[in-house]
């Protein structure tokens, strides 16, 4: 049967991976949108599921090129997503989508974080992506279960959901109304309006720990874990034992009527082999000459070792040990690197798991003076290495779903039912039934399931930034700029969240790069300004009426 005739203002989804699917379901379904997909060979891979969606027509080609641009109906589209695995392959074809459609917005997914920082500066209207960036909330949402908020990091702050108690009253932007029902609308309450304290709220980071579970930056603490770690050493015990013979050596020479000065002489001689033997000298005397020339002899190689293993690994000390309240994150990879990173803001202490020693994420444990391990994350040396019989939760993030789903159950067959799991599969239909199936302690999430929803609000709204998951709902987070002619010159900021469906949370005036989060309400927009706006879907297409950039001809 032909595929169904494009009506135009129609969206196009490029690929045939799991989250090309989720996208074109997003739209299709929740957003009742026409979607076109172009992929190589609709049998293959994701093929079969994508052209059983309905609402979904299927354009076969195996490059990108012009050709496959056209017969997708570029010059009617309303949006574009790339979303292959190959970075370089999407920034091509959305320079060649561009040059056939100039007014065409452009999603693109990129797996280099800085090739996708530098991106956006080649198109008019283009948001970039990261899965990663994307899933790494949720799946840190889901290791600590209700007591980790989600949060994402927008020009330079960091901002979370989290309940009102739970925040200081200076940290709250505003206040969130969430229900469960997908036909109602989350709306945006103002501080002052907030409730009791089992509203939600949107807050901004400023270091406060939010959890008892936060590391404890106490100096008197952090002191006796240093010399916990010096004594756990391969060479803590050795030096301790030595320093103890060079102290006692050193008050047995005091203790023989010498001055301070010949007892320093006398003892540093002693300890280089140097010491000044005499059958005259005092019972104490002697005694310590022994105890030092002994210590000295074996002082010395040992100080040789630790310069030596100093200058091979860049650190004298051992690797740090789970001390019991951590998270182990298996995989180093750019998922586990973005859950570390967020578990680390948040104030949790976590343990790495990988088989690669340079992987990102080692090096980012490292950093931060937190536990890695170099081994094969299913292994049960490798989980008790890691500490799992003291830790709360257990995120496997490889690029493997086996792997994960092996690591998993081992951690369930050692540690039971009170280890919250966490498992990363690529399958949606597998994470939903591992889910189903093992219940309990173990959560399943598909990277693609998590980034989709941002996708498919990118393609639809102008500029989004971020989104934030609230419930059954997803917020977005847009910067948006005041056009010429645009109705929001002139209004003052009051004026655009009497609906409770958008709130302006940071303001940069015009010509000024940095953005002011203590804006005031009565300030009034001007041509140039751009502000940071936090809306829901309805919101953000209310707010951006009347101030779409004007179209630039050539």
């Amino acid at each position: 049967m032909p595929p169904p005739p494009m009506t135009g203002s129609h969206f196009i989804v490029c690929g045939d991976n799991p989250l090309a699917h989720r996208i074109a379901s997003e739209l299709t379904q929740r957003y009742g949108e026409e979607v076109v997909i172009v992929l190589p060979d609709k049998l293959k891979d994701h093929g079969p599921q994508i052209a059983a969606l309905p609402g979904v027509t299927v354009r076969e080609h195996a490059t990108l090129a012009g050709e496959a641009f056209t017969d997708a109906g570029i010059a009617t589209a309303r949006a574009l997503a790339l979303v292959g695995t190959d970075d370089l392959a999407n920034f091509h074809a959305a320079l060649r989508a561009q040059e056939l459609n100039p007014d065409l917005r452009l999603v693109v997914a990129a797996y280099n974080r800085r090739l996708g920082d530098h991106i956006t500066g080649f198109f008019r209207d283009c948001t970039v992506l990261s899965r990663s960036q994307l899933a790494a909330p949720a799946l840190v949402a889901a290791a600590l279960g209700d007591v980790a908020p989600s949060h994402v990091r927008v020009s330079g702050q960091t901002l979370f959901v989290a309940r009102r108690g739970d925040v200081q009253a200076g940290q709250v932007l505003c206040g969130l109304a969430v229900t469960d029902d997908l036909g109602d609308t989350t709306r945006i309450v103002a501080p002052e309006d907030l409730g009791d304290d089992g509203d939600l709220v949107l807050a901004v980071a400023d270091g406060t720990p939010r959890d008892p579970l936060a590391r404890e930056r106490h100096p008197v603490r952090g002191a006796l874990r240093m010399t916990m770690r010096l004594l756990w050493n391969k060479f803590g015990v050795t030096f301790t034992v030595l320093v103890a013979l060079a102290l006692a050596g050193f008050v047995l020479l005091a203790a023989s009527d010498h001055e301070p000065g010949d007892v320093l002489y006398l003892g540093v001689m002693d300890m280089t082999g140097s010491a000044l033997t005499s059958v005259k000298n005092h019972i104490a005397e002697k005694i310590a000459q022994i105890l030092l020339t002994v210590d000295g002899m074996a002082l010395l190689p040992l100080a040789t070792a630790i310069i030596v293993g100093a200058r091979l690994t860049g650190s004298i000390r051992g690797e740090p040990r789970a001390r019991g309240g951590h998270v182990i994150i298996v995989g180093g990879g750019d998922v586990g690197t973005r859950v570390a990173g967020a578990l680390y803001d948040l104030g949790f202490d976590f343990a790495v798991i990988d088989q690669d020693a340079k992987a990102r994420g080692i090096a980012f444990a490292r950093a931060k003076g937190m536990p890695v391990v170099i081994g094969d994350a299913p292994s049960e040396r490798t989980l008790r290495r890691a500490g799992l019989d003291g830790a709360i939760a257990l995120i496997s993030a490889t690029s493997s779903d086996i792997v994960n789903l092996e690591t998993a159950l081992q951690a369930r067959a050692l540690r039971g039912e009170d280890l919250r799991i966490v498992l990363r599969l690529f399958d949606d239909d597998l994470a939903q039934r591992v889910t189903q199936t093992l219940g309990g302690n173990v959560v399943s999430r598909s990277v693609s399931y998590l980034a989709a929803p941002a996708f498919a609000v990118a393609m639809l709204e102008h500029k989004v930034l971020r989104t934030i998951p609230v419930g059954r709902h997803v917020l977005v987070i847009a910067d948006v700029r005041v056009e010429p002619g645009s109705d929001l010159a002139g209004r003052p900021l009051a004026d655009l969240e009497g609906n409770g469906l958008a709130r302006v949370l940071a303001l940069a005036e015009h010509g000024t790069p940095r953005f002011d989060w203590t804006r005031r309400r009565d300030r009034r927009l001007a041509v140039g300004d751009r502000v940071i706006v936090l809306a829901t879907r309805a919101g953000l297409s209310t707010f951006l009426a009347g101030n779409r950039p004007p179209v630039v001809t050539a």
